[in-house]
């Protein structure tokens, strides 16, 4: 049996985004050199991706011609698998305690490069601290896609790199920034920097106007990455309690425009506001933001026993509900003390997601507006079976198989979430773990959805470390395929796909 796909092409695209991943190892490097820190972990990591980064190119080819759908579902497949293993070689040789277990380092950098923020690190003081800058960095690549890394990289292919960022993201609106993808590669990419180095300065100038005197520089840089890409790691075990209001508020700010389409934000700074002003999806989004927070600071209030119902516990609420809807994970107080109205409404939001062409993952606010206006579309020609009335977005109508295919893609979304929930129920009680029905539940979404914590044994300041093996692996399954959007993982176990 022959194979129709070409597999020397997707070996080519993934050995260039190997090779590259090496300049990015430069970053802690130098980070232990100033912290007076081992190299050695990030120098191997370095070798092996460049290693066998050339070693694929040399037997790849990565000519445009010859990436297709099938070439393009590969690569990116592989290529995310293939970050997660060479990230997890500093955690394996330089991590101290549990993390340097394989399987733990596993999950540790495909919670990173997925953007999810699920860890299992437990003593945050005995590691070091260029190892938790590239738990953080690999998260602020992971945020905007690997894959769009990629695209920048094999931009100068043409048809190849617009085929990557389709697969990846539904960034359809990128490909309109400009006639050539290379450019548009360097807008988006221009832009994340710039939004990135703009949450450094903000966090900074926090620090510098005292409203801040626990920020310090190292915690501006690891954060800013982790906050833009709406990811959620942070290299202290308090996550965001460990900073001021100011900052937290300032963490719900840069959250909200992490989680916003970056087209819509290229437009909005160059001074183009109508764009914003028309776009459904960006109402909905910030509608949802709005009154999920107000939702949850109501249940707070109508409990007894919340502590001071002030500014303290809006922002506690607007927080987490950011935190959670834009898929960050951070997290200002132990919410799993809260009530169970207000937990059960963070367990819906999980579901919810920020703003496609954005940095981040679960269903989307989209797809939930789509579904939401095919239905009331429905509802009315069940009333008028007569009537002919397409689903709009921002005034345009929507292609009736792009519905179906959002209905399609949802439905996934929830088959995979309860057999997930289901398995570490059964793996759980295979070992004798003692795990709710709900600590199941969370915990799937969790990490299907790329969100990070979630409740009971991985709460927002414990950690997956409790889990046993299998449901670690189990989990970084479940934070690949949900990263990659389910569909090109199918594609590939599908027989179709392999025969010629």
């Amino acid at each position: 049996m022959s194979l129709r796909v070409d597999w020397r092409v997707s070996a080519g695209i993934l050995g260039r985004v190997l090779r590259w991943l090496t300049l990015a190892l430069a970053v802690p490097v130098v980070a232990a050199l100033w912290y007076d820190e081992a190299l050695g972990p990030f120098l191997a990591a370095a070798a092996v991706s460049l290693a066998v980064g050339l070693s694929l190119e040399r037997i790849g080819r990565w000519d445009a011609e010859n990436v297709g759908p099938r070439e393009a579902y590969l690569a990116v497949s592989l290529v995310w698998l293939a970050i997660a293993l060479v990230g997890a070689v500093p955690f394996v040789l330089g991590g101290a305690g549990a993390i340097a277990r394989p399987e733990y380092a596993l999950f540790e950098s495909m919670s990173g490069i997925t953007t999810t923020g699920a860890t299992v690190v437990v003593d945050f003081g005995a590691q070091p601290r260029s190892l938790l800058l590239w738990r953080s960095l690999l998260q602020w690549l992971g945020g905007l896609g690997i894959l769009a890394l990629a695209t920048a990289v094999l931009a100068t292919l043409g048809v190849g790199g617009a085929q990557l960022m389709e697969t990846e993201s539904q960034l359809e609106d990128v490909n309109k920034l400009t006639p050539r993808l290379i450019d548009t590669a360097r807008i988006i990419w221009g832009l994340y920097v710039l939004l990135t180095v703009g949450t450094v300065g903000l966090l900074l100038a926090l620090r510098v106007s005292g409203l801040a005197p626990e920020m310090t520089p190292y915690d501006a840089v690891a954060h800013a990455f982790t906050s833009i890409s709406t990811s959620g790691f942070s290299p202290r075990p308090d996550s965001a309690g460990a900073f001021s209001p100011a900052v937290q508020w300032a963490f719900v700010l840069v959250m909200t425009v992490g989680a916003t389409n970056f087209v819509l934000l290229y437009h909005l700074l160059g001074g183009d506001r109508s764009r914003i002003r028309r776009s459904d999806e960006f109402r909905f989004y910030v509608a949802v933001l709005a009154g999920a927070s107000a939702l949850v600071f109501a249940l707070l209030l109508v409990t007894p026993g919340n502590g001071p119902l002030g500014e303290e516990t809006l922002r506690h609420s607007a927080f987490q509900v950011v935190s959670i809807v834009t898929t960050t994970g951070y997290a200002t107080l132990d919410y799993t003390v809260w009530p169970a109205s207000a937990k059960h409404v963070l367990f819906m939001l999980m579901f919810v997601g920020g703003m496609a062409g954005s940095t981040t993952c679960s269903v989307k606010a989209l797809r939930w507006l789509v579904i939401l206006r095919a239905f009331r579309r429905d509802l009315y020609t069940t009333v008028h079976p007569e009537a002919v009335r397409p689903v709009r977005l921002s005034g345009r109508p929507v292609d009736e198989e792009a519905v179906q295919d959002i209905y399609a893609y949802t439905l996934l979304v929830i088959v995979g979430f309860f057999l997930g929930a289901v398995l570490l129920v059964v793996d759980a009680a295979r070992v004798g773990l003692a795990l709710s029905e709900f600590e199941a539940l969370g915990a799937a979404a969790s990490t299907f959805l790329n969100i990070g914590p979630a409740f009971g044994l991985a709460g927002p300041f414990d950690s997956y470390a409790p889990f046993p093996r299998s449901s670690k692996l189990l989990m970084t399954v479940l934070m690949w395929v949900g990263r990659l959007e389910i569909v090109p993982v199918l594609v590939l176990l599908t027989p179709a796909y392999w025969r010629s």
